[in-house]
């Protein structure tokens, strides 16, 4: 795949990436697959990767500020 900023490959890597969630509240998902940009480093996340991601992100509640979470598939 090539990425859409630059035209260069894209690979796979696991990289921990943060989500904002609420106003105040911050989760980072660890070791998420994702697609990178060996050039420009963009990155994309696949569709099922996504999905669950979001199934990750509806569980956690609002009470911490920052919560890390590892990523499972």
């Amino acid at each position: 795949m090539k990425c859409t900023v630059c035209g260069a490959r894209m690979t796979r890597v696991v990289s921990d990436l943060p989500f904002k969630t609420t106003d105040r509240a911050i989760v980072i998902l660890r070791s998420l697959p994702v697609l990178q940009c060996g050039n420009c480093t963009e990155y994309l996340i696949e569709d099922a990767v996504l999905s669950r991601v979001d199934e990750i992100l509806a569980t956690v509640g609002g009470a911490a500020e920052l919560e890390v979470i590892r990523y499972a598939a």
